[in-house]
């Protein structure tokens, strides 16, 4: 006598697309800071971040990135901000401001390929 069993329902999984896209808001919320310069780089990335971190090991990978990023680039601003004093800073802060604006929109780009950006010049401040 053969017993057949019933298979069980399908386990939800979150849909790869909507990682990705999810991943490259990670990054390009970042963006926001172009509008409010202090909490839009930082905020928006962290709420995404702490809103879907636990959907995905990659959101959750990415988010963190992010934020080691914007996190860095606040702490490289500061000290540029302190060499405005002997004017060299304002163009260490718009070399600032260009690059940030370069690595988001790669990292965006490459979250929505479903590839792992590391940004360069980061200080690993979340692990």
């Amino acid at each position: 006598m053969e017993t057949t069993y019933p298979t069980p329902p399908p386990l939800p999984v979150t849909s790869l697309s909507n990682v990705r896209t999810w991943s490259a808001l990670c990054h390009a919320s970042a963006l926001l800071g172009v509008f409010i310069h202090f909490p839009g780089h930082i905020i928006p990335p962290l709420i995404v971040w702490l809103a879907k971190r636990h959907d995905s090991p990659e959101i959750d990978a990415h988010g963190k990135e992010a934020l080691n990023f914007q996190i860095s680039m606040l702490i490289y601003n500061a000290v540029a901000l302190v060499f405005c004093l002997i004017l060299v800073g304002f163009v260490f802060l718009a070399i600032l401001w260009v690059l940030n604006a370069v690595f988001v929109i790669i990292a965006a780009i490459q979250a929505s390929d479903g590839k792992f950006y590391r940004y360069p010049m980061t200080i690993r401040f979340i692990q």
